[in-house]
């Protein structure tokens, strides 16, 4: 029979399809599929893009990858894929892939910031970086050099960067764009049960009777798990409930019994609303048994700030933001109460009109009665949270008082389960960590948390935002498995692992991601490297920090696998191989750990991000990095050196980092006669057919030994027997990934629940539950107003937190010059700032541009219509989009949608750079802009 390529893709498309979901395919059509995928070879692996972690087949044939499917056999997916999924390959072939490193010169062939990007080799662009860090060390410290670290590098990258930063250059302004998605998660999960990662997993969706989204468009961006959703839904479709709680109209309303559009920011109400009716109106549903054991009310200070730049600040006494930007900059240090918040302050002794002073974000709580958080309740009425919260001016007040009463009431049903959903609503907030912390209020009064089918479930953007950026510790104040760098047990604990002096790791973490950005544009930082995200596309507030990247004695460095706009504003890009051109790791929003192998050669001359940083820790040794240093930046004292101590371990000033940190003679027990290696490439340990000219100019033949595995199993290290343990490293590669706790060989489904996790059961042996996190479990007690110190710290082990916590207005809401709220966020078709699904042509066609999103009504009043351009202006810039007024998001009047992976539409010069003060995640979800016709 012949067959063209279509007919055979088409063939072999439908058997894979009909075979995953069990109808029997034609004989013929077996046949011609086998034929024409003669030679391939499948191999599983995750998929590249959100936080889901489905599982996906790859076939390579010749050295490339031919085919992507859904892997029937993954437990997340079970086959099926969203749109982006089914892409996979596609986003590593690309026209204008980076394949050489590209240095700023001049035409002499010296390096000039303000010169042409040229062709280097791999010998050059490394003495460039080892020039610049040596001197932003010498000027600034371990401070001046920083790192845009990310949710998506693999779990082996992250703990190769972290390690040479904080072990080799002694800083920590490193932090990932994970900042930006689900720190106000990760602060909440360590403020409520002293421990970070969700009690539950996936397997929720199945076992529960309801499931709330919290400001997520599950549909388009968990489209998988929407997908289990649904499945849900329509096998029981009288039972089952869903509701969506969002600020406009999406995709995932079209399956809720009802959906309630709500007012920026006031979800903060909406949770103490629901807390409200239980305590007032429906005592009887409060499980008092499970209270007593386990849980503890308390409070925190209310003057925590926007996580804006205080006065005092370089940038702000030079003069560098305009009239405009210091309206909503000044409330950084003093606001005034607003009638609309004054309500929910009153327990607090607020009123309207009040001058509240603003004191840096703290994390600072104390332990009150239950009559104190019952108090801070009070102003939650029915009339008062829907006289603030109701988001659609044309909704009738009586029908979203009914809808807030009707999910009050399905919380509350004795024996309905309940799962709450969030992602960037909720987290992209500047009462972020409150918000987190209050959904967990809810379902700890009913007894409906870490229950199979019951429970708050933060879900994650990035791929491996929980395994690497949270989990590995790549973050400015953490280290691996939950710990801290400012903590001198946690500090002792790395050091000795990783065989480097005590005293070598900075005890100063606050360089987070925003601060870093702040601390190039005041000068302090001058070298940073960008892996594996696009921070000058994806900060708010661009202009500042495009500029300052520019103007600034500063040289940035970026890794990617294509030309973003991180990489133009940079002075030196390197190529970097993409997923599956390298061994890696990622763990998902259910503490999912997956790992692959190697598929591909990497095009070009790129490598992998782990090399790029192994073959840095080259050029510094004991004596470059592992001095003394004068206090710099937010690090006020001293560091002192650790040279001689160094030496008295054996080293001497000129061994390197690498030979420390890297090839020291435990990674060398890792040999490459490994049985996982036969058959695929590994380019970072045995070098490949390339024969790239590496970092010294010779030809690249591989480190000799298993990299990716010593790293894992390092890192493994940590969290093992700590509550965080992983499997060994081969197991992973024999399975679709495990939920940690690993433990005996068995995954934990329900953490904190005696009957699934062994730990919970350890720490309350024949008990029901156990919320066995260390963090801030020795409190004072106090009232609303504040701790009483002199009574001393009452220890509260195995139990969880309520937290009163209020409503209070952003920094920046709508007025008469500045009329309209803005909203960012993605879309289903592309994949964070597109620098990847935007060079997938099926996908660009999908979706070209970004659009504006607008309501018919503002569109009229405003004299435009949808297809026109319009200008999108806040006090911080402004772009050009065109106007939807049709289609997959509806806003009420009064708010815009504009996501934001188009480049060209470039709305973060137009957002603001407020985040939540605690957790310093950035608000994307709320600025105001003013519209009008370009």
């Amino acid at each position: 029979m012949g067959m063209n390529r279509r007919d055979f893709l088409k063939s072999s498309a439908a058997a894979a399809a009909a075979s995953a979901v069990g109808i029997t395919v034609p004989a013929e059509v077996q046949a011609a599929a086998a034929k024409g995928e003669a030679g391939w070879r499948w191999d599983k692996a995750p998929c590249r893009f959100c936080g889901t972690g489905c599982g996906i087949m790859l076939a390579t044939k010749n050295g490339k990858i031919v085919a992507v499917k859904g892997d029937p056999a993954a437990p997340v997916n079970r086959g099926l894929n969203c749109i982006k999924g089914y892409f996979n390959a596609k986003i590593m072939y690309g026209a204008d892939r980076l394949k050489v490193p590209l240095l700023r010169m001049n035409d002499k062939g010296e390096f000039d910031k303000k010169g042409k990007f040229r062709p280097v080799s791999w010998k050059r662009a490394f003495d460039e970086m080892e020039k610049a860090i040596k001197k932003a060390l010498k000027e600034s410290g371990p401070e001046g050099v920083a790192v845009f670290g990310s949710g998506q590098y693999t779990i082996m990258e992250g703990y190769a960067a972290q390690k040479m930063v904080k072990g080799g250059f002694r800083g920590n302004a490193i932090d990932p764009n994970a900042r930006h998605c689900m720190a106000s998660a990760v602060v909440g999960f360590y403020q409520t049960f002293g421990i970070d990662e969700p009690s539950g997993c996936y397997d929720d969706i199945e076992l529960t009777d309801t499931i709330v989204s919290w400001g997520s468009n599950m549909a388009e961006m968990h489209p998988i798990l929407w997908s289990r959703v649904t499945d849900r839904k329509l096998s029981d479709p009288e039972r089952v409930k869903v509701v969506n709680i969002q600020t406009y109209t999406h995709r995932s309303c079209d399956l809720s019994d009802f959906n309630i559009i709500f007012s920026p920011q006031t979800d903060l109400a909406i949770w103490n609303y629901i807390a409200h009716e239980i305590v007032y109106n429906h005592p009887e549903a409060i499980d008092w048994d499970f209270i007593k054991k386990h849980i503890v009310f308390t409070v925190g200070p209310r003057n925590i700030g926007y996580g804006m730049r205080r006065a005092g600040e370089k940038s702000l006494k030079e003069g560098k933001y305009s009239a405009k930007e210091m309206e909503i900059i000044k409330k950084e240090m003093e606001k005034t109460i607003s009638e609309k918040e004054a309500p929910a302050l009153a327990p607090y002794g607020v009123k309207a009109g009040d001058k509240m002073k603003m004191q840096p974000g703290t994390l600072a709580h104390w332990i009150i009665s239950f009559e104190e958080y019952k108090k801070s309740l009070e102003p939650y009425t029915l009339d008062y949270v829907a006289k603030i919260a109701k988001g659609d001016p044309n909704e009738d007040l009586e029908s979203f008082k009914n809808k807030l009463k009707m999910l009050a009431d399905l919380y509350i049903e004795k024996d309905r389960k309940v799962v709450s959903f969030w992602t960037m609503g909720m987290n992209q907030h500047t009462r972020g960590t409150w918000v987190n912390t209050l959904s967990y209020n809810v379902h700890f009064m009913l007894n409906k948390q870490a229950k199979p089918g019951s429970g708050a479930f933060s879900l994650t953007g990035q791929p491996s935002a929980c395994g690497t950026a949270r989990e590995v510790g790549t973050f400015c104040h953490r280290l691996p498995a939950d710990l801290m760098v400012k903590n001198p047990k946690h500090r002792a604990i790395t050091e000795k692992k990783w065989k480097i002096p005590a005293g070598t790791i900075n005890p100063v973490g606050k360089q987070h991601i925003v601060k870093i950005h702040r601390d190039i544009e005041d000068g302090l930082v001058k070298f940073a490297w960008v892996n594996v995200c696009n921070p000058y596309q994806d900060t708010a507030n661009a202009n500042h920090w495009i500029k300052a990247a520019r103007e600034k004695d500063v040289f940035i460095v970026t890794s990617d696998g294509y030309p973003g706009i991180s990489a133009m504003v940079s002075d030196l890009v390197l190529p970097s191989a993409m997923i599956y051109e390298k061994w890696g790791g990622y763990g998902n929003a259910e503490r999912r750990t997956q790992l692959w192998k190697q598929q591909v050669v990497p095009v070009g001359d790129a490598m992998s991000d782990t090399w790029q940083w192994v073959e840095l820790s080259k050029r510094f040794t004991v004596k470059d990095v592992w001095g003394a240093y004068p206090p710099s930046g937010p690090r006020k004292k001293p560091l002192p050196s650790v040279i001689e101590a160094a030496k008295k371990m054996g080293y001497k000033e000129d061994t390197t980092m690498y030979e420390i940190l890297f090839a020291n003679a435990d990674a060398k027990k890792y040999t490459i006669d490994d049985p996982l290696l036969k058959g695929f490439d590994d380019s970072d340990s045995l070098g490949d057919h390339r024969k790239v000219k590496g970092s010294d100019g010779k030809e690249w033949k591989g480190y000799g030994f298993f990299i990716h595995k010593y790293l894992f199993e390092e890192y493994a290290w940590f969290g093992r027997g700590h509550g965080h343990d992983l499997a060994p490293f081969d197991v992973y590669h024999k399975v679709r990934g495990l939920k940690w706790p690993v433990v005996d060989g068995k995954e934990t489904a329900w953490r904190f629940n005696c009957k699934y996790d062994p730990y919970a059961a350890k720490h309350n042996p024949g008990g029901d539950f156990a919320f066995y996190g260390p963090l801030a479990k020795k409190l004072f007690s106090g009232t609303l107003a504040g701790p009483d110190k002199k009574k001393g710290k009452t220890p509260i082990p195995n139990k969880a937190k309520i937290f009163a916590r209020p409503y209070m207005d952003p920094p920046e809401m709508p007025d008469k010059e500045y009329d309209t709220w803005l909203c960012t966020g993605r879309v289903l078709e592309h994949w964070h700032s597109g620098t990847m699904t935007m060079r997938v042509p099926e996908l660009f066609r999908a979706v070209p541009e970004a659009l504006c999103y607008m309501n018919p009504k503002d569109a009229k009043a405003k004299g435009v219509k949808r297809g026109e351009l319009v200008w999108v202006e806040s006090r911080r810039g402004k772009v050009k989009a065109r106007v939807e007024t049709h289609g997959r998001n509806r806003p009420p009047q009064g708010l815009v949608f504009v996501p934001w992976f188009d480049e060209k539409v470039f709305i973060n010069k137009v957002t603001l750079d407020a985040t939540c003060p605690m957790s310093k995640q950035t608000d994307y979800k709320k600025c105001a802009v003013k519209i009008y016709k370009a």
